[in-house]
């Protein structure tokens, strides 16, 4: 079962800047707070440009080591 709870809160006004960043790379308006009236494709695209951009991460600080 899926969980919105942040695994280290201290992370989470960095996960949410990251979220928004995403969400306007795709064209995604999100406002702080509540965002319910998202489609399931808008929902959908934020959340995989996000994972996007957290491969591409991890493949650039695989590539320097």
């Amino acid at each position: 079962m899926a969980s919105n709870k942040t695994l280290v809160p201290e992370a989470k006004e960095a996960l949410d800047r990251f979220k928004m960043e995403a969400a306007a790379e795709v064209g995604v308006n999100l406002s702080q707070g509540y965002n319910g009236d998202l489609t399931a494709k808008q929902a959908g695209s934020v959340g995989g440009q996000m994972v996007k951009k957290m491969i591409e991460k991890y493949e650039n600080e695989i590539k320097t080591k």
